[in-house]
């Protein structure tokens, strides 16, 4: 029996199945003799983090959902599998990558709330004949939205 060493292992099972397209059901039957129910759970759950979606037209009744990866998330997620492995052997990967996710997505979304609440004040004091802070809270607003910008080309990068 060839247990994988971590819940990465079996994220990467079931991206690797997802590439050709397969449904719920045979993803359990496959890694059922070698993990956890809820091992296999958590792997698609982690997988839908790297593109796995399902494909609700394929749906089956017996076997469930149907599930497909496109190949450059795929190819993302290897890199970023590799790259964390290289660098830290020793911890779960899986959840470095969804830590990094997460954190990339808390940073894009902070930046932007940042650049809309900037542009709603410098309007308001724009508004009120404040214009000299208008005029700064509106350049401050520009800023952010270019960092903004910098970031999310960078995430999609980085994500694929």
């Amino acid at each position: 029996m060839n247990i994988p060493s971590s819940s990465l292992e079996l994220t990467d099972r079931v991206l690797t199945m997802a590439k050709t397209g397969v449904y719920r059901q045979s993803v359990f039957e496959a890694l059922g003799p070698i993990a956890t129910r809820r091992q296999i759970r958590d792997a698609i759950a982690q997988a839908k983090q790297f593109g796995l979606y399902t494909v609700s037209a394929l749906r089956d009744e017996n076997l469930g959902t149907y599930y497909q990866v496109e190949a450059p998330s795929y190819e993302s997620f290897q890199a970023a599998a590799k790259a964390l492995a290289a660098v830290s052997p020793s911890e779960d990967l899986a959840v470095q990558i969804v830590a990094t996710h997460a954190a990339l997505r808390t940073m894009l979304t902070t930046v932007a709330g940042s650049t809309m609440g900037l542009g709603i004040l410098g309007g308001w004091c724009l508004l009120d004949g404040q214009t000299q802070l208008g005029r700064g809270l509106w350049l401050g607003a520009t800023v952010a939205g270019g960092l903004w910008g910098v970031q999310r080309w960078i995430a999609r990068r980085v994500l694929g």
